[in-house]
């Protein structure tokens, strides 16, 4: 029988009120390695509860002592990344080295938010004689974080550290495909010194991202996920008055120029297809080569072609994902696409009950094809073919997302073009993955993002906190003006 994994509330694991519970299968071999429960309202309110309660002494910590408990967590997250690494990869199917990647990123999240002290001092102006004027930033209380299955340890340390570094408290929802490193995560701030009730986790299923939206405790919620459900957590969260920020799907577009550099290219465009098995926002979805780049369509498909799952390709993350991405490509292929890389029908020997999908290169995608549009979040790579840049950009303008784009050239001026012209919230030049480092923010345009804001770096710190202004004087001979 499945272990049941618990809550987290109040510093302590704690078993679910409700009795529904879903399995937690591994993609990589279909192995069954846990049950999740679907919670109930009620065990929301507990961990609301206990995040109201913690509040009033975490947000008066001064800041300087609150991020020594990162300090420490980043210590931890050092010395358990193999772990982490491990568990990342059987529960959400990429490679190990994946999973190592993913937790260095949430080194660099947390090394970030130890920073935040330096950040957040406010500012103070004398603005008239003996009247000073001064801001600071003030946490907002409760607050949710609502995560994806995608990245089961980076997206949620996207709004972890920040979030509580700057004092609130925070009730987190995992993805219940991926509810395990969580677990670890929540143990790892316990032992970091972060005080019970600060951080809370409640496993669940649609219910629970409902009751989030409507609590009237919390005063915040932050969502990663489909473009469909941010839509709808956005407009849920704020019709309850909440801040909301909500971050949608993409299509991302590779603008391939002739005079692009044909080995750089192709690796880039392959790994940014291929990588976490083309489950991210950010991976490499639609190319768009202009004019005569058949030279470096050819090295794309031999890079391709030296990915080869269950090795160097993880898993997708479950039977419906895999039968979805390749009904696109069997969609394309009957529509009058050229498949020059297939992955359709993958096994990977001693892991049949895995799910994978190989890397697919589709060539001579007409624009209106669903391949051209939609997030198919698989290793799926459509080539769409124009004369021109502007043709090019009005492909990756005509798309609803906003998330990415990149160009591939080695002109400045082309690439400049490209920065100015594309409709993306974050633009790469000759890089496939176009993310920011800390301390830049994330964040899409368009349909790929709702609400104002980023969710990382400086830009997250206007979501998390709220501005105190005052307003001082003490001395009677300032005298009485148009200010008092």
């Amino acid at each position: 029988m499945a272990t049941r994994i618990g809550n987290f509330i109040n510093g302590s694991f704690v078993d679910s009120a409700s009795s529904r519970g879903l399995p937690v299968i591994s993609p990589i071999d279909g192995s069954l390695l846990a049950e999740v429960p679907c919670s109930s309202v009620a065990d929301l309110n507990a961990a609301v509860q206990a995040a109201t309660a913690a509040f009033p002494k975490w947000s008066k910590t001064p800041i300087k002592e609150r991020v020594q408990v990162f300090f420490r967590y980043k210590a931890f997250l050092e010395r358990d990344l193999q772990k982490l690494a491990l568990l990342v990869s059987q529960e959400n199917g990429k490679t190990i080295g994946e999973g190592i990647a993913e937790i260095e990123k949430c080194i660099e999240l947390t090394e970030f938010a130890t920073s935040l002290p330096q950040l957040v001092t406010g500012e103070v102006l004398e603005v008239s004689k003996g009247v000073e004027c001064r801001t600071e930033h003030v946490p907002l209380g409760v607050v949710a974080s609502i995560v994806p299955f995608n990245f089961p340890a980076m997206v949620p340390n996207w709004t972890i550290p920040n979030a509580l570094a700057l004092g609130n408290c925070m009730i987190i929802k995992p993805s219940e495909k991926v509810p395990l490193s969580l677990t670890i995560i929540a143990n790892l701030l316990k032992e970091a010194g972060l005080p019970d009730g600060v951080f809370n986790i409640v496993n669940g299923d649609s219910e629970i991202v409902e009751a989030i939206c409507d609590h009237p405790g919390i005063e915040a919620v932050s969502f990663v996920g489909s473009t469909k459900v941010a839509k709808l957590v956005y407009q849920r969260s704020t019709q309850n008055l909440k801040r909301c920020l909500a971050l949608g799907g993409a299509k991302n577009h590779l603008l391939v120029l002739p005079d692009a550099k044909p080995d750089m290219t192709a690796q880039n465009v392959a790994a940014s297809m291929s990588g976490c098995a083309g489950q991210r926002c950010m991976a490499a979805s639609a190319m768009v080569g202009v004019g005569d780049v058949d030279h470096i369509i050819d090295k794309i498909c031999e890079e391709a072609r030296r990915i080869v799952p269950g090795k160097n390709l993880g898993a997708v993350i479950n039977k419906e994902s895999k039968d979805r991405i390749e009904r696109y490509i069997t969609e394309a292929e009957q529509q009058g696409a050229k498949i020059l890389v297939d992955g359709r029908n993958t096994h990977v020997a001693g892991k049949e009950n895995g799910t994978y999908v190989g890397p697919t290169v589709i060539d001579h995608v007409k624009p209106g094809m669903a391949v051209a549009t939609e997030e198919i979040f698989g290793p799926v790579i459509s080539i769409m073919r124009v004369d021109t840049l502007d043709q090019a950009l009005a492909i990756e303008n005509a798309s609803p997302y906003g998330n990415a784009a990149s160009v591939f050239t080695q002109s400045g001026g082309a690439a400049r073009y490209v920065i100015e012209k594309a409709s993306a919230g974050m633009v790469g030049v000759n890089v496939g993955v176009p993310v920011p480092r800390e301390p830049f923010s994330f964040g899409g345009w368009n349909d790929s993002k709702f609400g104002v804001g980023d969710i990382t770096g400086k830009s997250s710190i206007e979501f998390w906190t709220q501005l105190r202004k005052s307003t001082v004087k003490w001395n009677p001979e300032a005298g009485v003006n148009w200010m008092s």
